[in-house]
């Protein structure tokens, strides 16, 4: 059976989904974003499926998958690590990727 996720990320979302017994249960900080080859693919993580996407951050589905999360009321959060993103890695166009998700009206409520 194919499957999309790498293994990392399915390994990944298994570790997060140990123990839950159906319910929501995160200790610590929940990363939604999970950036990769310098800002240009990400793993994003969604608490209200259980899977993690492995995208292109210019990508349509990456907007998407950020909208739906901001939908389900993650936005606030989503949009801080973002911005953390860019702090943290100044030189890999998180600055833009917000400027696309703002422009596509993502982190409108």
């Amino acid at each position: 059976m194919a499957s999309n996720t790498s293994k990392t990320a399915r390994a990944s979302v298994r570790a997060g989904q140990a123990g839950q017994g159906g319910a929501l249960s995160v200790l610590g900080e929940f990363k939604y974003v999970i950036p990769l080859n310098g800002g240009k693919h990400a793993y994003v993580r969604n608490l209200t499926n259980g899977k993690t996407a492995h995208l292109r951050t210019d990508s349509e589905a990456f907007i998407e998958e950020i909208r739906t999360l901001a939908t389900a009321g993650h936005a606030t959060k989503i949009r801080a690590e973002i911005n953390n993103l860019n702090v943290l890695h100044p030189g890999d166009g998180w600055d833009a990727t917000e400027k696309r998700l703002v422009e596509a009206g993502v982190f409108e409520g």
